[in-house]
């Protein structure tokens, strides 16, 4: 048990939906006769679901600080339609409606961020008067029509890494970054297993190592594969990139820096993390301005990728993304969760709409099994941690051994800089 727990991080709960996403997977590949796992339906798939893990990302900050934020969807759609229209009606570049999206996407938070942070509103109101505000907004400017957008802006949306070098058969650029990718997991292990050894930690086992960047290799290789050997044209979406790019930096914000162990403390207890020096009015007025600003970047790609922006943009989006944070193993509580645990579970939730929709399931009853595996994922960790048990993937990995061993830390810090008070949550 203490292997495995090495080999994945750690991180019980995420394994748990690693754990989830692999058998999804397996079992839409074969019920679909092999439909699943081929380029042209994964490329859909990052393609299709990138604004909605961008989304996830935002909110994953937003929960730990212990808010909810509406207004998402509605937020990605005013967005959009003012960009689609400025460039439309101004000649702007995609670049400069790029600019303009995000800006008034940072307006919007800092707009919504004051009434939390200064006035002391609760998050909830203020986010359900911006999700009617800014969708009534969506509507008055683009006249309840479809704006269409350019070519260079579909780009952002609907692109694919371009073709260079010679032709070897696949797209060398998706080869490039899976060796790359492949390059920093053995790299990341090495420097690990030597920053163990410098301070006299206890280091994993070897064989634990290289089984663990083997597993993760293997499946960064096979899916470079995929992506590089789609039909011509295509490659690895532009889409992916920008997300890939999102989760590194927010993952290094919210685990390696002061003003994410800021937002951990803030969300584990507000109180102790103010008499420990935080100022919690800053940290409220952040995490809801950078979502509003990840959400008009996914309006962006979401516009680009659907050519054109209409008045049914971002319904429902903000209960996907707030799903996708739950399921990946996020506190209803607030104080905790991580960027890759709602990543993994923003994934588990897009492969069980794409598997349904490969099997022809309705739209009715994929929203009712979408609506189940949300209730049963929270149901079940709530339960458990009321009872002083194992979360969720503690249940399934309880006969391996084990059981008496707390699980790890959900956060990558215990304690705020330079204090000894603890204010951040851990789960139990």
């Amino acid at each position: 048990m203490k292997s495995i727990r090495q080999i994945f991080g750690g991180d019980l709960r995420q394994f748990g939906m690693i754990f989830a996403l692999i058998i999804l997977t397996l079992f839409f590949q074969w019920r679909t006769e092999g439909r699943t796992l081929t380029s042209f339906n994964l490329q859909n798939l990052i393609s299709g679901n990138a604004y909605v893990l961008i989304l996830a990302i935002g909110m994953v900050l937003v929960i730990i600080a212990g808010h909810i934020d509406l207004s998402v969807g509605s937020v990605a759609a005013f967005v959009g339609i003012v960009v689609a229209l400025t460039m439309r009606d101004w000649n702007l570049p995609w670049y400069v409606g790029v600019l303009v999206g995000l800006v008034l996407g940072a307006l919007i938070g800092a707009w919504q961020g004051f009434w939390v942070a200064f006035v002391g509103i609760p998050a909830f109101i203020v986010t359900l008067a911006g999700m009617l505000l800014f969708r009534g907004a969506n509507q008055y400017f683009g006249h309840s029509n479809t704006v269409p957008v350019s070519k260079d802006f579909q780009f952002l949306g609907a692109g694919y890494l371009p073709e260079v070098g010679p032709d070897t058969g696949f797209n060398n650029l998706t080869l490039l970054l899976g060796l790359l990718l492949v390059a920093a997991v053995v790299w990341g292990e090495i420097r690990a297993r030597r920053t163990a050894a410098k301070f006299g930690m206890d280091t994993v086992p070897l064989w634990v190592s290289v089984v663990k960047v083997v597993l993760i290799g293997a499946v960064v290789l096979y899916a470079t594969y995929l992506f590089a050997t789609g039909r011509p044209g295509t490659s690895f979406p532009v889409p992916g990139i920008i997300l890939g790019a999102l989760v590194l930096i927010y993952g290094f914000i919210s685990a390696k820096t002061v003003i994410g162990r800021h937002i951990y403390a803030v969300g584990g207890n507000r109180h102790a993390a103010e008499l420990s020096g935080v100022q919690s009015k800053k940290v409220n007025f952040l995490v809801i301005m950078n979502m509003s600003i990840l959400a008009g970047l996914a309006g962006m790609i979401f516009v680009a990728r659907s050519t054109g922006s209409g008045p049914s943009d971002g319904v429902g989006w903000e209960l996907d993304a707030i799903a996708a944070v739950f399921i990946g193993g996020a506190a209803v509580s607030g104080g905790v969760g991580t960027v890759v645990g709602s990543m993994i579970g923003g994934l588990v939730m897009a492969m069980l709409n794409n598997g349904l929709q490969l099997l022809s399931v309705g739209a009715d009853l994929t929203q009712i099994i979408k609506g189940l595996v949300l209730l049963a994922a929270v149901a079940i960790d709530v339960y458990n941690k009321t009872q002083g048990r194992p979360s969720l993937i503690g249940l399934m990995t309880r006969n391996f051994g084990g059981r008496n061993k707390p699980p790890a830390p959900e956060t990558t810090a215990d304690v705020l800089p330079n204090t000894t008070t603890e204010v951040i949550k851990q789960d139990s």
